[in-house]
C-alpha cells in the first residue's frame, strides 16, 4: 500500500481533487489535505468542487454528494468512491413519492435538503446544507412564504421551532442520528457538567433539547476549537472527532450515546455508507479509472442547478453582509442555548 505522500502526489499529478466529507475515515480525511483537496461539509464541498480548477473530481462521501458536485460542475469527471455509498434520507425520499407529495401543496415554497437525489432536487425550489438551512428559511418565512420542507423531519421541526415558519414537513431520517439518545445524554451529562454538548440538528428533538450548540458539521468543529470548554460530547458521526481533535488537540471529547442502559454499543454513531470510502479504494480508482463516472441527466441537472444556485448566491451574499457588517461571525453555530444544561 502506497503511502499518503505517494497517493496525494498522484493525484496532484493526476490533476484530481479529492473531496471528502468528515464523516469519512480519518486517513481519507488526511490524505484530502494532504493532496490539497477539501475536507468540509456539504455546502464546503460544492463549492471547493465548482472552483477548484481540477477536471476530475473524486468524492470522497455519498452519492448525492457526487451528484452534486456534477450538478455544479457538468463539464468536469467526477467518480465516486464507492458505487454503494448512498444515505437514508436519499432512499427515504423517492423521485415519484416526493413528486405527489409536492403536488398536494401547490402554493408552498420547495426546500429539500442537500441529502437527496438529484432527482428530487430537480423538483426544488432551493436545496440547502444543515449550514444554511436555518437561514434561508428564515428569510423565506419573513417574505411570507409557506414552506414544504424534505426530507429529514428532525432538522425540519427544529428549524419551525426556530423561525415559527409555516412549514409542511417530509417524514424521513438520518439512521445515525436518529438513535442519539436523550435519557443516556442527560445521564452522561450528569457525570461531565462542564461538558460542552454539541449537537447535530438531524437529531431527535429531544436531543437537541440537552444541547449546547446546535450546528452542522463545520459549525459543531468550530465551536469545538473556540468555546473555552475543555470537554466536549459530541452527538454526531464519531468521524467529526478526528476533525475536532486536529482543531483543538488540548481538548478531550466524548461520543454521545446511541444505546439504551442495556446496550452493548454505547456510541455506535458511523455512517454505514460513509464508512464504504476508504483509503484502498482512492489507490484502485487512481489505477483503474472507473468507468461508472457520476453523470445526472441533462434535464434533471439544469432544473437541479437553479435550485442549488440559489443556496451558494444566499450563502455569498450572507457571507458579505456579515463581513460589512462586523457584528455575526460567518459560520456561527445555527443556534446556541443561553442559560441551559
Amino acid at each position: 500500500m502506497p503511502s499518503l505522500q505517494e497517493l496525494a502526489t498522484q493525484l496532484q499529478e493526476k490533476n484530481i481533487a479529492l473531496i471528502a466529507h468528515y464523516y469519512t475515515d480519518p486517513l481519507v480525511q488526511d490524505l484530502a489535505k494532504l493532496s490539497e483537496g477539501c475536507v468540509g461539509d456539504s455546502l464546503e464541498m460544492a463549492r471547493f468542487g465548482h472552483d477548484h480548477p481540477a477536471q476530475t473530481l473524486m468524492v470522497a462521501g455519498v452519492k448525492f454528494m457526487a451528484e452534486t458536485a456534477k450538478i455544479l460542475s457538468p463539464d468536469k469527471t467526477v467518480y465516486l468512491l464507492d458505487q454503494d455509498a448512498t444515505c437514508s434520507l436519499d432512499i427515504h425520499c423517492p423521485s415519484d413519492a416526493f413528486a405527489a407529495f409536492k403536488a398536494q401543496h401547490p402554493d408552498r415554497v420547495v426546500v429539500v435538503y442537500a441529502n437527496t437525489s438529484a432527482a428530487v432536487k430537480a423538483q426544488a425550489d432551493w436545496v440547502i446544507t444543515s449550514s444554511i438551512a436555518l437561514d434561508v428559511v428564515r428569510h423565506l418565512h419573513n417574505h411570507g412564504k409557506k414552506i414544504l420542507w424534505a426530507p429529514d423531519k428532525y432538522l425540519g421541526h427544529w428549524i419551525q421551532s426556530q423561525t415559527q415558519a409555516d412549514m409542511v414537513i417530509w417524514d424521513g431520517a438520518c439512521v445515525v442520528h436518529e438513535e442519539f439518545k436523550a435519557k443516556e445524554l442527560a445521564a452522561l451529562q450528569a457525570q461531565h457538567p462542564e461538558a460542552l454538548t454539541l449537537v447535530h440538528p438531524e437529531s431527535p428533538a429531544d436531543v437537541i433539547a440537552l444541547a449546547d450548540i446546535v450546528g452542522s458539521t463545520t459549525q459543531l468543529i468550530k465551536a469545538a476549537s473556540t468555546h473555552p470548554a475543555t470537554l466536549c460530547i459530541v452527538a454526531t458521526d464519531q468521524h467529526i472527532l478526528h476533525a475536532m481533535r486536529q482543531a483543538a488537540p488540548h481538548k478531550q471529547f466524548i461520543a454521545a450515546p446511541t444505546a439504551g442502559h442495556s446496550g452493548s454499543c454505547k456510541s455506535c454513531a458511523f455512517c454505514p455508507w460513509m464508512g464504504l470510502n476508504t483509503i484502498e479504494k482512492v489507490q484502485t480508482l487512481l489505477q483503474q479509472p472507473s468507468t461508472t463516472a457520476i453523470e445526472v441527466p441533462a434535464p434533471i441537472r439544469t432544473k437541479a442547478f437553479q435550485a442549488l444556485k440559489k443556496m451558494l448566491d444566499f450563502a455569498q451574499q450572507n457571507q458579505q453582509r456579515v463581513q460589512t457588517s462586523g457584528d455575526v461571525e460567518k459560520d456561527q453555530p445555527l443556534f446556541e442555548h443561553t442559560g441551559m444544561a
